[in-house]
This record gives structure tokens, C-alpha cells and sequence, in this order.
């Protein structure tokens, strides 16, 4: 299960892309983990200032 970013809550402050293994991140106004890339390591989400990243539901 990959790990999705929330639109509401980033504010995309870039901590999670340099964190991401895989580089499953995209940079913008609101930052975007690609699901095919992702391979549930959790390291975003335990690095993200505001919480926005959670596993997908």
C-alpha cells in the first residue's frame, strides 16, 4: 500500500523528498508520491512537519 500526500495539509516545504529512497516524490505546489514507485517505507510520513502523509486508504 503506498502512501499518499494530503492536498489540504502540505505545504510543500520539501522534508519528504529528499527522505524518500526511491524517489517516489514529486515537487509542486502541493508535493505528489508516485504509487508505483512507492514502496511503503514510511520515511515521509515520519519526517513531515504537518502530518500530511498517511498511508493510503
Amino acid at each position: 500500500m503506498a502512501y499518499k500526500i494530503s492536498e489540504t495539509s502540505c505545504v510543500a516545504c520539501g522534508t519528504c523528498i529528499d527522505e524518500c529512497p526511491v524517489e517516489a516524490i514529486s515537487a509542486g505546489d502541493v508535493y505528489v508520491i508516485d504509487p508505483s514507485k512507492c514502496i511503503d517505507c514510511g520515511t515521509c510520513a515520519g519526517v513531515c512537519p504537518s502530518e500530511a502523509i498517511a498511508p493510503e486508504a
